[in-house]
């Protein structure tokens, strides 16, 4: 059983940064792709970003290229960089694990609870 746990989220002023971290003790952790899903009040639940198994191999939703950064650190964290935030970023972000990397999630059988991020005008 693969549990994530994210932390990380907060009140950020627009233009402001937030650094999400998706941890795990999954010994094997390091074989499974990551991905971050967001769902703001009233829309549906959006892909943000997703990392290979091995860190080679980023993508990102149009929305967020070139101010997201995922990482990770080839043990037991993803790491969801947020830079130049506006109001349209405010969401409940969530992490999910799989096998494979997919910008689809209902491939992904693990999740955590999500952490919430607030952004004021």
């Amino acid at each position: 059983q693969v549990q994530l746990v994210e932390s990380g989220g907060g009140l950020v002023q627009a233009g402001g940064s937030l650094r999400l971290s998706c941890v795990s003790s999954e010994r094997l952790f390091n074989r499974y792709a990551v991905a971050w899903f967001r769902q703001a009040p009233g829309k549906e639940r959006e892909f943000v970003a997703g990392i290979t198994y091995n860190g080679e191999t980023t993508h990102y939703a149009d929305s967020v290229k070139g101010r997201f950064t995922i990482s990770r650190d080839n043990a037991n964290t993803v790491y969801l960089q947020m830079n130049r935030l506006n109001t349209g970023d405010a969401a409940v972000y969530v992490c999910a694990a799989d096998y494979g990397l997919s910008i689809e999630a209902d491939d992904y059988n693990y999740w955590g609870q999500g952490t919430q991020d607030t952004v004021t005008s």
